[in-house]
């Protein structure tokens, strides 16, 4: 069975108490407190936006399976589920060790149970790391890490929310190699850790989006750029600036009919420069929807909203 790096149905969580997170704010240094905006106008803001996104997405024939969030426990990031949770071919679902106290609320078995009756996909097992919390050791899913899947690659940006003995782990379960490396960026004058991996880079199935500059240490960034070239990807290069603007924070999907797109958000895609845009519509089109309330009060954009959902259909369907 060919082992597919874009998945065609993405699980969403339409958020019912999104905002600004004070737990995370702590080293996401994307966060930033809207003055003026009453906790209610956030919520109203990002569903707005949760709703945007998902149209465009259909629009374009992607299959979106939306959860819709639950008041209690009360989860402020649940729009982020792909820090939480992956989904694999071979029917293994990840639960993964989550850095800020009320994230880890996010986890909901529940969800998997939908999945299975609602949508017929099957769970073979779950492979559940979050007992690491315990050691403060976290691996948020793939925020820390960016899956190449048929080439059974993992890269990871290590930080407080990176840790390599339960990356290490996940490597052993799951069949992957590490391209572990440190990225960093300037904040106030100081270089700090990247907190997520996929806020730097995206691995499409052709090519790859990084800011490599972030990588301070010269042999690790060549070591990250020959592995993506050694796979054959055609590497775009972000500048910090455009980092920001969360033009790392991408992912490719696939369309019912095969069509794959690029899908970020409104800001990045007007941060890059057009020689940018023009090799990634080289090698597919680009969805694009604003998400400025979600992208300032949570610090997170696209590519953290869509869990990709490779689990297989169950066979008595």
């Amino acid at each position: 069975m060919e082992i597919r790096q874009c998945a065609d149905t993405i699980m969403m969580i339409r958020p019912v108490n999104f905002r600004y997170n004070e737990e995370t704010a702590v080293n996401n240094y994307y966060q930033q407190v809207i003055d003026n905006l009453h906790p209610q106008d956030a919520q109203k803001k990002a569903r707005e936006e949760f709703d945007g996104l998902v149209q465009k997405l259909r629009e374009h024939q992607v299959n979106i399976i939306v959860i819709d969030d639950t008041y209690s426990p009360d989860t402020p990031d649940s729009i982020f589920p792909n820090n939480w949770i992956s989904f694999h071919g071979d029917g293994r679902v990840g639960l993964y060790p989550m850095y800020a106290p009320n994230r880890r609320l996010e986890r909901r078995h529940e969800i998997l149970t939908t999945l299975e009756k609602q949508y017929a996909l099957k769970v073979s097992s779950i492979e559940d790391f979050s007992f690491h919390e315990g050691d403060d050791k976290f691996l948020e899913g793939t925020g820390s890490m960016i899956l190449d899947r048929p080439n059974k690659l993992v890269y990871a940006a290590l930080s407080l929310r990176t840790n390599r003995d339960v990356l290490d782990e996940f490597c052993g379960k799951f069949g992957f190699e590490p391209v572990v490396f440190s990225a960093y960026q300037t904040v106030k004058g100081q270089r700090e850790p990247i907190y997520h991996t996929n806020v730097m880079m995206c691995v499409a199935d052709e090519f790859a989006v990084i800011c490599d500059m972030a990588i301070d240490d010269q042999v690790e960034r060549e070591k990250v750029l020959s592995s993506l070239k050694n796979t054959g990807k055609e590497v775009i290069s972000i500048d910090e600036t455009q980092k920001y603007q969360f033009a790392g924070n991408m992912l490719q999907v696939r369309s019912g009919t095969g069509q794959k797109y690029l899908v970020m958000s409104s800001a990045a895609y007007a941060s890059l420069r057009e020689d940018q845009k023009n090799i990634i519509e080289k090698h597919c089109p680009i969805i694009h929807s604003s998400l400025d309330s979600i992208e300032a009060l949570g610090g997170g954009s696209a590519r953290c909203m869509m869990a990709e959902v490779f689990l297989p259909l169950q066979h008595n369907h």
